[in-house]
């Protein structure tokens, strides 16, 4: 389930990928950069775990793959992970995925409890953070999240003691090797963790701390195969990612995106939608897919940018019939 960016860039380092997804999962706008930058794109919908084995133990056999890495998160972590192992191409044993749907929590938290997750990256057993990325919400009564921005506002001490609980548990699991996302919610005694993924964070986070601290996490996930550890940089400005709030419905008409695009502080943006496609309702994870993303020197800056950005989309939208 690896993104196209994350392809693109282990093609420029020299490495030669073989990228396999679900087509039931796939976003169909991102499948020709994809295909272009991997030597081959399979699809195997991954309930067939069957097929989906077959499909890594051939490829690994054929092309005398090196390693096998899971992107992504669901059911199919576990069953890839295993067959993985079993061919000595996983430098982690599926017993850490096992844990870490153990570990995996129920919505627990408050709604209102300040969230933010935490980046980092195993290299031979040392686990390396990358930062700590804020949450922006809708906030009451439904705090939906509407974006990230990075870093995340924290005092010296917030910031160790997330870092120290996300370690803690990362080498609790007996973590090895690669990215990890935890979602941390910080309560009045302390944070805590609320879920914990084997993959780099979704929705735009690594384009945010290459923005802010010009450190490429996807590059580096490459290089940690090879055993490099990552020398990552103090932040220098603050980078944030918002979606664009649509009301939910269809799309009759656009614009705007080009004007975006253009902006000199939006370094990314992303509007996969066409005249006639169905927008889900903001707090949907499908409402993420449209973004931008923008610098600032300041936390109020970012905010007001991504604001400015929203504006400047001017859509029409006929909304659902109920």
């Amino acid at each position: 389930m690896p993104t196209h960016q994350l392809v693109r860039k282990g093609a420029e380092l020299g490495f030669r990928i073989w990228s396999i997804w679900d087509p039931k999962q796939f976003e169909a706008d991102f499948a020709p950069r994809l295909e272009e930058a991997s030597e081959e794109l399979l699809l195997i919908e991954f309930a067939d775990e069957t097929g989906l084995r077959e499909t890594i133990e051939r490829t690994a056999r054929r092309h005398s793959i090196d390693a096998v890495l899971h992107c992504g998160h669901g059911d199919s972590v576990l069953p890839v992970v295993q067959e993985a192992w079993k061919l000595g191409l996983s430098a982690n044993p599926p017993a850490v995925y096992e844990r870490l749907q153990v570990y995996e929590a129920e919505d627990w938290a408050p709604a209102e409890a300040p969230r933010v997750s935490v980046e980092t990256l195993t290299v031979n057993g040392i686990h390396h953070i990358v930062g700590v990325t804020g949450q922006r919400t809708t906030g009451a009564p439904h705090f939906f999240v509407t974006g990230y921005l990075h870093p995340a506002p924290l005092t010296d001490d917030e910031r160790m003691a997330i870092g120290a609980v996300v370690e803690e548990r990362l080498t609790a699991i007996g973590y090895r090797s690669g990215p990890a996302h935890t979602q941390v919610v910080l309560l009045p005694y302390g944070p805590r963790i609320v879920s914990c993924r084997a993959h780099l964070g979704g929705d735009g986070i690594p384009l945010l701390v290459e923005i802010s601290r010009g450190f490429d996490m996807e590059a580096a996930v490459f290089a940690s195969l090879e055993g490099a550890p990552p020398d990552v940089p103090s932040p220098f400005r603050y980078a944030e990612v918002g979606f664009f709030l649509l009301p939910e419905g269809r799309l009759e008409t656009y614009a705007g995106t080009e004007d975006i695009a253009v902006t000199p502080w939006v370094h990314g943006a992303r509007f996969p939608y066409v005249v006639g496609a169905r927008i889900a309702p903001i707090g949907d994870p499908r409402s993420r897919r449209a973004y931008v993303a923008v610098d600032g020197e300041t936390p109020e800056l970012t905010r007001e940018r991504i604001a400015r950005a929203r504006k400047d989309l001017v859509t029409v939208i006929r909304h659902a019939a109920r």
